[in-house]
C-alpha cells in the first residue's frame, strides 16, 4: 500500500532546510472527480434554498477547502476536459466553439503534454474511468479513419450515420486516453453519442450490432445489446472503487481521473435514487453524484489511503437546469421546483455568465489541508496541471500548460490574500470571451453566449450592449453593467485578453507559481 512517512518527511525537510512547498518527495495519490453539467447551487452546503441533501459532498468539503469562485476553462464539456488535462485554454486549439460530435478526431494533439502523461514519469499509475469526450481516431473497415471524412467540428447527424456506417467496431479505437498517458480506460466516452458500448482502454466491450431505438435518449447510432441508460453511473463507480481497491495494494502512487455522467442527460437515475430529492429526476440524479462520491471515500478509507489522497471535486461546467423528464427536459425547467443550480447567478450551462462556468471545487487532503477551509480567490481548472507539478517537484517545459497556475501555495494557507492569478479568461459555447480580473469581469462580443445562440443574437434581443462590465464582488446576477462609467478598466482588460490570445500564453514563461 503506498503511504507517506510523514515523520520522516518531517525530519527531513528540517534537515534540509525545504518547506513543505518544496518538497519534491510528496506524491500522494491524486484523486480528480468531475461532475457533468452540475450546478454551483445544487450542492446543500452551498445553497441553504437546494431543494438537493448532498451529505457526502457537504462533509468533504467540511473535512478540506473549498473555493467560492472556480471557473470551468470554458462553458460547455470538450473544451473544459481538455484544459484540465493539458493546463491550456481549449480556444487555442481548432476547437473554437460547441464541442466533439460523434466520431470526431481527438483534440489533444501527439505532441501536447497532458497531466496523465507528467505524472505517469514521475512513478503514478495513472486511470481514466468515465466520460472522455475528447475524440478518437476511429478505424473504417476498408481502411483509414472516420476522421479522414469529416469537415472541421461542424454536426452534419446525416453525414456522421452514414460514415458510422463503415467503421470497423472489431478494431482498437486509437488516440484516446491511453495515447495520453492513462494506463487504463473504462467508459463510455459520451453517454448520448453512439456508439453505446462500454470501451475498456482501447476496445468495446461488446459490439453495437443495433440501432438505438428513438424511444432511449441520444443521438441515433449504433448500440450494443441490452444497453440501459440507468446502468452506466452504477458500472462506472464500481470501476473506480475497484481501481482504488487495486492500487492501495501496490507500491506505486496512483492518479485517477474520475470523470461522472450526471447529471448531464440522459438523466437517468438509478431506482434507489428515484423520488430521493425534491427536484425531479434531476435532483435524483445529483443525489446520486453526491452517493457516488461517498462510495469513492469509503473505499480510500477501507484502504488506509484517504489520509494521504489529494482528493478534488468539480463540475466541466454548469448545469442546463433541466428537470429529467424523457432523460431530458427544457433548459431551466427544474425552476419549477423552486431549486437554482446555478443559485443567484445569471446564466446556465453554455452562457458567459457566471452560471455557465462558475462551478463547485472541493479540495480535501487531510494529510496537508486543515478541514474547514474556503477561499474566494478566483481559480480555474486549467491550474490543475501547474499545481501537480508543483506538488511533485517538477518543472514544466515551455509550451506546456500555458494557461495553468500553480495553486499549492493557496492550498497550503487558503487566507492567501496576494491572487495566484493575474486574471481568468472564460468562453461560452458560442465562442465569446469574458475576461475577469480581481472584482472587475469585461464580457465581449455576446449577450449570454449559450452555444445555441449566434453572436449577440441574445444581446440584440435583450437590449444589451455587446460590451459588458460588471462587478463580481457586489454584483453577483451581472445586472448592473458599469461599462460606461469605467473606461479605464474596459481599456485595460480588453488589451489583456488580446495579449493572452496573440501570445498563446496567460502565464508568463517559467513563471507557474503566479505573483
Amino acid at each position: 500500500m503506498y503511504r507517506i512517512n510523514y515523520s520522516l518527511l518531517l525530519v527531513l525537510l528540517l534537515l534540509t532546510g525545504c518547506t513543505a512547498e518544496e518538497d519534491v518527495s510528496n506524491h500522494p495519490n491524486i484523486v480528480y472527480i468531475l461532475a457533468d453539467d452540475l450546478g454551483y447551487g445544487d450542492l446543500s452546503f452551498l445553497n441553504a434554498d437546494s431543494k438537493i441533501q448532498t451529505p457526502h459532498l457537504d462533509q468533504l468539503a467540511a473535512g478540506g477547502l473549498h473555493f467560492t469562485d472556480a471557473h470551468s476553462g470554458s462553458a460547455v464539456c470538450t473544451p473544459t476536459r481538455y484544459g484540465i488535462l493539458t493546463g491550456r485554454y481549449a480556444w487555442r486549439t481548432p476547437l473554437k466553439q460547441g464541442v466533439l460530435w460523434p466520431y470526431d478526431p481527438p483534440l489533444i494533439q501527439g505532441e501536447r503534454i497532458t497531466v496523465a502523461e507528467m505524472l505517469r514519469e514521475q512513478g503514478y499509475a495513472t486511470a481514466c474511468i468515465g466520460k472522455w469526450h475528447l475524440g478518437w481516431d476511429w478505424p473504417l473497415t476498408g481502411g483509414g479513419y472516420a476522421r479522414d471524412s469529416l469537415q472541421g467540428f461542424g454536426f452534419d447527424r446525416a453525414a456522421r450515420l452514414r460514415i458510422e456506417a463503415s467503421v470497423d467496431f472489431n478494431k482498437p479505437v486509437n488516440n484516446g486516453p491511453l495515447s495520453h498517458g492513462f494506463d487504463y480506460y473504462f467508459g463510455d466516452d459520451v453517454p448520448n453519442f453512439p456508439p453505446y458500448s462500454f470501451i475498456e482502454n482501447d476496445r468495446l466491450l461488446a459490439f453495437p450490432d443495433q440501432e438505438k431505438p428513438d424511444s432511449l435518449f441520444g443521438n441515433p447510432g449504433k448500440m450494443s445489446a441490452g444497453w440501459e441508460l440507468e446502468a452506466v453511473m452504477p458500472a462506472i463507480t464500481e470501476r473506480a472503487v475497484s481501481y482504488i481497491d487495486e492500487q492501495s495494494t501496490g507500491d506505486q502512487p496512483f492518479f485517477l481521473y474520475f470523470t461522472l455522467t450526471a447529471p448531464h442527460t440522459p438523466i437517468a437515475p438509478a431506482d434507489a435514487f428515484k423520488g430521493s430529492s425534491q427536484a425531479g429526476a434531476y435532483g435524483d440524479y445529483v443525489q446520486q453524484v453526491d452517493w457516488t462520491v461517498g462510495q469513492i471515500m469509503q473505499a480510500l478509507q477501507e484502504a488506509g489511503i484517504r489520509e494521504e489522497t489529494l482528493v478534488i471535486f468539480t463540475s466541466d461546467n454548469g448545469s442546463p437546469a433541466r428537470e429529467g423528464v424523457n432523460w431530458s427536459g427544457a433548459v431551466s425547467s427544474v425552476l419549477k421546483y423552486d431549486h437554482h443550480p446555478s443559485y443567484h447567478f445569471r446564466g446556465t450551462k453554455a452562457d458567459i455568465w457566471e452560471g455557465g462556468h462558475r462551478v463547485p471545487f472541493i479540495v480535501h487532503w487531510p494529510a496537508k489541508i486543515a478541514a474547514g477551509k474556503h477561499s474566494d480567490q478566483t481559480i480555474c481548472h486549467t491550474d490543475f496541471m501547474a499545481t501537480c507539478a508543483a506538488i511533485t517537484g517538477q518543472s514544466l517545459p515551455e509550451r506546456t500548460a500555458e494557461d495553468s497556475y500553480n495553486l499549492l501555495p493557496l492550498l497550503l494557507d487558503p487566507q492567501r490574500q496576494t491572487p495566484i492569478r493575474e486574471a481568468t479568461v472564460h468562453h461560452s459555447g458560442n465562442g465569446s470571451f469574458a475576461i475577469r480580473k480581481g472584482k472587475w469581469k469585461l464580457i465581449l462580443d455576446a449577450g449570454s453566449g449559450g452555444w445555441s445562440d449566434p453572436k449577440n443574437a441574445r444581446a440584440l434581443e435583450d437590449g444589451l450592449p455587446a460590451v459588458q462590465l460588471y462587478e463580481m464582488d457586489t454584483d453577483f446576477g451581472e445586472q448592473n453593467n458599469v461599462e460606461g462609467d469605467h473606461p479605464e478598466v474596459v481599456q485595460e482588460l480588453r488589451a489583456l485578453l488580446e495579449s493572452y490570445q496573440s501570445s498563446g500564453r496567460s502565464v508568463p514563461v517559467g513563471d507557474h507559481d503566479g505573483k
